[in-house]
């Protein structure tokens, strides 16, 4: 990857995470009065600072592919068969969505039922879903498992700080720009490699 396609990448990235902060942050406010950001009412600041903030996030969306990308060069030195792999990440989603049902079940539930807690981990799962065969469509059949795996476990790590918060506008606030910049990255990488067949 050239320095010219990685501030391409960058850069759209950001912009998307911006754009996605914001929007999500209006949606929120209108919906929840007392949602704002470190506590400005200020409708245009606060909208300001919710761009910001969904940037800031879409920089650790970008740490958190180029984290994935490397481990998953350096995984794939180790496992050559693509089968042991693809299994590997399968079960890492299997307990990625586990642990979003069960460790917030277990943290946060007063006497609610544990199916409240399913509906988060259903819709990343569709997002995801949807997003993997999206990119396989784009490339080919190889790209679906990965693509699974880097929307749902990865996005997963990535959001824990909002996941460690018993709110769902704050859990809301971070995922969305989270899996918005999340599918873009993947999505775009095999035109930004020129690469067509190469699947992420």
């Amino acid at each position: 990857m050239t320095l010219r396609k990685w501030f391409h990448l960058f850069w759209t990235t950001l912009l998307l995470g911006g754009a996605a902060g914001g929007i999500t942050g209006i949606l929120l406010s209108a919906a929840d009065k007392e949602f704002a950001i470190l506590g400005v009412s200020g409708m245009g600041y606060n909208v300001m600072w919710m761009i910001i903030g969904g940037a800031t996030i879409s920089v650790l969306s970008q740490m958190g592919f180029f984290a994935y990308l490397i481990v998953r060069f350096i995984v794939m030195g180790i496992i050559r068969n693509k089968w042991t792999w693809d299994f590997l990440q399968i079960l890492f989603v299997l307990i990625a969505l586990f642990d979003l049902v069960y460790l917030r079940y277990t943290n946060f539930a007063q006497g609610e039922t544990i199916w409240g807690y399913m509906v988060l981990p259903l819709i990343m799962l569709i997002v995801a879903l949807a997003t993997a065969y999206w990119k396989a469509k784009l490339t080919n059949k190889n790209g679906f498992v990965p693509t699974l795996f880097f929307m749902l476990a990865v996005t997963s790590m990535e959001a824990v700080p909002a996941l460690k918060l018993n709110s769902s506008a704050s859990t809301l606030y971070m995922l969305i720009p989270l899996i918005v910049c999340n599918a873009w990255q993947i999505l775009i990488l095999h035109k930004i490699l020129a690469d067509k067949k190469e699947p992420a």
